[in-house]
């Protein structure tokens, strides 16, 4: 089969999936009658994404596969289409994920020492409910705490094929408005401005200072915090001595993605 013939066919499946499709999952729709390779499906998807250029639409790969997506430059316009307001997700929320993201795996002491205040048991459940981190292992210290990586649905949500394209801190630590833009160019078609708050987070006045981690107790009473993400993102450039992960069983693979 023609790389002309097999365009419109992963065009119209791409479109039609609700999930990014990898070149495998392409590849299963056609018999070996059919006699379509990798390579050509690879070599179709190609074609595709350059017959994007300087349309409304782009067709990026990420963690999950390949995907059809608004462009960054359109998307003020298409955002008016619904109608609920975006919000912004805390600062608190942003610092925590980021010290997930470049940090992991990661305990919740851990990141409560590194940020100085107490993590609310609301951030972990929001980022989990996202499905955007999740338990990995668990640190062989006393208590057993969890350690947290994230996910693929991490990496979609944000436009990264995988955590090697996440920014260097400093770039995030110069940001004048200190959001987490993973993508530098183009900014991903959902930036986290615009991402709704979700109703049983952390009010941003309540935050309890952080208690040593050496005492395993990470309690959930939120509390006021005047950290900058700045010095979050310094701090977590520096290597942790025991960033290695130590449980058993646990897959390295799943939070790289």
């Amino acid at each position: 089969m023609q790389i002309e013939q097999l365009k419109p066919i992963i065009e119209a499946a791409l479109l039609a999936s609700t999930q990014p499709m990898t070149v495998q999952q392409l590849g299963d729709l056609f018999s070996e009658a059919d006699d379509v390779s990798r390579e050509q499906i690879a070599r179709a998807l190609e074609a595709l994404a350059g017959d994007c250029t300087g349309r409304g639409v782009e067709l990026k790969e990420v963690a999950s596969g390949f995907r059809y997506q608004v462009r960054q430059d359109v998307h003020a316009w298409i955002s008016r289409m619904w109608t609920e307001r975006p919000s912004r997700y805390s600062r608190a929320l942003l610092e925590t994920l980021a010290l997930i993201a470049y940090r992991q795996p990661i305990t919740r002491p851990e990141i409560e020492q590194i940020r100085g205040v107490v993590v609310s048991s609301n951030i972990i459940k929001t980022m989990e409910e996202r499905e955007w981190i999740r338990v990995v292992g668990y640190r062989d210290v006393p208590g057993k705490p969890a350690l947290y990586g994230t996910t693929r649905a991490f990496l979609d949500y944000f436009n990264l094929k995988s955590l090697d394209q996440l920014p260097p801190l400093s770039e995030i630590r110069d940001m004048e408005d200190p959001q987490l833009r993973f993508e530098p160019d183009p900014l991903p078609a959902r930036i986290v401005r615009d991402l709704p708050v979700d109703p049983d987070e952390e009010t941003p006045d309540a935050e309890a200072p952080a208690i040593d981690p050496a005492s395993g107790d990470a309690g959930s009473d939120p509390s006021p915090h005047a950290e900058t993400f700045a010095t979050t993102a310094d701090e977590a450039a520096t290597p942790a001595a025991d960033a290695e992960p130590d449980a058993a069983g646990q897959d390295p693979e799943e939070y790289r993605a």
